[in-house]
Parts: C-alpha cells; structure tokens; sequence
C-alpha cells in the first residue's frame, strides 16, 4: 500500500482529500498543526470504513520539526505521494500589512512546501514513482485586494511546481498544482454571500471540497502519469 502525505489535513479540503485517496487505496498520513484532534477523529472514521490512515503534528514552518516528523515517518516505507494542502490567509491591504502577516502567510504555504518536501524526495525518487499535488488558489493567477501575502505564495508554489516537475519527471514522478476559487468551505462562508459569488463565478455558486479532492485523486492516480508541470484551476468559470 502506498504512503500519502496530506499536510493541512484536518481542514475542511484537507479532510475530503483525505477521506477520498483513503478510498482510492493509499495510506494516508493525515497532518495537522493545531487540530490534532480533528486528524484523529478523521482517522478513526477511515479505519471505520476500511480505510487506513495516521494522524502525524508539526509545524510545517519548522524545518528541524518537520524533518525529525518525516525521518520517523519514513521508518514505515516511503511516501510516495503527498498533497501539500497546508496554507492560511492573513489578509490586509499592503500598505497597512505587517512583515508578520506577510511572512507568517509565505512560511505556511511556499516555504512549507519546501521544508515538507525535500525530506522525502529522495526516497521518493529511488521507488521511481510518485505523485505531489499543491492545493495553491485563484489569487496566484488572478491576485486579489487585501491578499499580496496569499497570491505571492500560491504564484511561488506554481513556480516551485513546474520547476520540480522538470526535475523528476525521468524518475516516474508527477508535480502538480490545483488552483481552487470559491470553495465552500466555514471561513469562505463569512466571506462570500450568494450575491458576491454570482457576481464573481461564472456558474453562480461556489465550489465544494469534494470536487476539488476528486480532481486531485486523479493527479495521484495511475491514471494520470503523463500529467505533470500543470497548474489546474477549479473554479467555476473564473479564469
């Protein structure tokens, strides 16, 4: 059984990836931070159904911290897929953000990605044969008010992805980016009303995490090992 790791697990999108490459036959290391509990509850319902999954804490914006998780992990066997789902937003026109939120937003998404893949690309590359998924945003295409911090670190993950690919493709090895919209999500809901998302979404309403899980259990399939270097967007019609 192959080894997944989905860092940002225990979130909304993070839970339905999850609970769908579970279904799809991998063993899923289901990461959190500051919801550890929430990872453990996913778990035990994918044990429930058949599943097989592992709830693993740390802090992503810590190199020494992540590498001494993943090096213990590794003890298992490889990890041979992972879906770095990990990000939060901390809004704020740019004039008036702080060089915390700016940096705080940059460390989660773009430098997380570094410090959660570097550990495990090597064994990785030695099985010749992987999948890496990046759950990145509308905002690192089209930008938006009050998210320079967000859209920076999405467009450095689109960056990171095409340059990653290129590097492992030989090895069996596909690197992707998903790039949802609106997705309807607790944090979306305080944010986007039905007016806003009609005037925004082509298709007048917002997306749901299980579409966004379903395309990225394509990328981490058999199936999609021609597919690499791509950055797909999920969101209605917007771009």
């Amino acid at each position: 059984m192959k080894i997944a790791l989905v860092t940002g697990g225990s979130g909304e999108i993070g839970t339905a990836i999850s609970r769908r490459l579970a279904r799809s036959g991998w063993r899923v290391l289901i990461h959190a931070h500051t919801q550890a509990d929430r990872a453990g509850a996913l778990v035990e319902e994918i044990s429930s159904a058949g599943g097989s999954a592992q709830a693993v804490t740390f802090d992503v914006t810590d190199p020494a911290a992540t590498s001494g998780a993943l090096g213990a992990l590794l003890q298992q066997g490889p990890i041979q897929g992972v879906v770095h789902n990990a990000g939060i937003h901390d809004d704020a026109p740019m004039a008036g953000m702080s060089a915390k939120q700016w940096h705080r937003v940059i460390d989660v998404s773009l430098h997380g990605f570094y410090n959660v893949l570097q550990p495990v690309l090597l064994p990785m590359i030695r099985t010749r044969w992987g999948r890496i998924v990046s759950v990145t945003s509308v905002a690192g295409i089209l930008g938006n008010r009050g998210q320079a911090n967000y859209a920076a670190a999405k467009a450095g993950l689109h960056g990171a992805t095409r340059a990653l690919a290129l590097e492992v493709a030989s090895r069996g090895i596909t690197v992707n980016a998903v790039a949802p919209g609106v997705i309807a999500t607790a944090t979306t809901a305080a944010v986007f009303d039905a007016e806003r998302i009609a005037q925004l979404v082509p298709m007048n309403r917002a997306g749901n995490p299980d579409e966004v899980a379903g395309l990225i259990a394509y990328l981490m399939s058999e199936d999609a090992g021609y597919v690499t270097g791509q950055v797909i967007s999920i969101n209605g019609g917007m771009t």
